[in-house]
């Protein structure tokens, strides 16, 4: 399982595994988004995947279990693992969704993306500016202000954005919804990718903007204002996403 804010939190590198079974997960799991195990290829038998990773066959195992969950692989007997086709996998697991930040940028799958995410956050949105206590607007108005004096530095100002997305998630009041943070986190940490030195303070700038009209909606309950909102602010990282292709 990743944690939230682990991508963003990444952005000057891979991120560290916390365990042999986490790292084999995702040695595997990135080869085969980013097409080192190309889709309809079999895997190493086990001997020799076990001598890559320095793993034991247990760790190998369950961690081949984890992937056969995630949809990305299938062990067939006299076979051996097969990667499975795109279309199977679980799109909306965080971690599947972590390991596309370190692949080819693709313009059909960030569209597909940012249409998701528009679809899901335009709900929550709605559903918070009904059902949101002071205490979630409270935590939206902290996350805020964190974003507020991150002062350019952008893992800072994202891991704070995001904060605000997962508060508005959870004031929903719909389970279903919270699933939309990891497809937020991973479009929020392209846009942060697509920044530099020259054009970091403009973004932060203009998303503080966006994000402060989205919390001041929500918290005077005006879901038609507090979509034109998210929207904004959806469309700002649209736009720096972009830029990757």
């Amino acid at each position: 399982m990743i944690e939230a804010g682990s991508l963003i939190r990444s952005l000057s590198g891979r991120p560290a595994a916390r365990n042999f079974h986490t790292f084999v997960i995702n040695e595997i799991g990135l080869g085969i988004v980013t097409g080192r195990f190309p889709i309809g290829s079999i895997l190493a038998n086990d001997a020799e995947m076990m001598e890559t990773y320095g793993v034991s066959r247990t760790v190998l195992r369950e961690a081949l279990k984890t992937l056969e969950a995630k949809g990305m692989v299938e062990a067939r007997p006299k076979v051996g693992t097969r990667v499975t086709p795109s279309s199977r996998w679980s799109f909306f697991d965080p971690q599947v969704l972590s390991w596309h930040f370190y692949a080819k940028p693709d313009q059909r799958f960030f569209e597909s993306l940012f249409d998701v995410r528009g679809a899901l956050e335009a709900r929550a949105i709605a559903l918070a500016s009904a059902r949101r206590t002071a205490e979630h607007v409270r935590l939206m108005k902290y996350w805020l202000h964190q974003m507020d004096i991150a002062q350019g530095n952008l893992e800072a100002h994202g891991l704070s954005a995001l904060e605000i997305h997962r508060v508005i998630a959870d004031s929903s009041g719909n389970a279903l919804l919270r699933s939309v943070t990891g497809i937020v986190e991973l479009t929020l940490a392209l846009a942060l990718k697509s920044l530099d030195a020259s054009t970091g303070a403009a973004y932060c700038r203009d998303s503080l903007a966006a994000h402060g009209d989205l919390v001041s909606a929500v918290e005077a309950g005006t879901a038609s204002t507090a979509a034109l909102a998210g929207s904004a602010v959806i469309e700002l990282d649209n736009n720096r996403a972009k830029l990757l292709l």
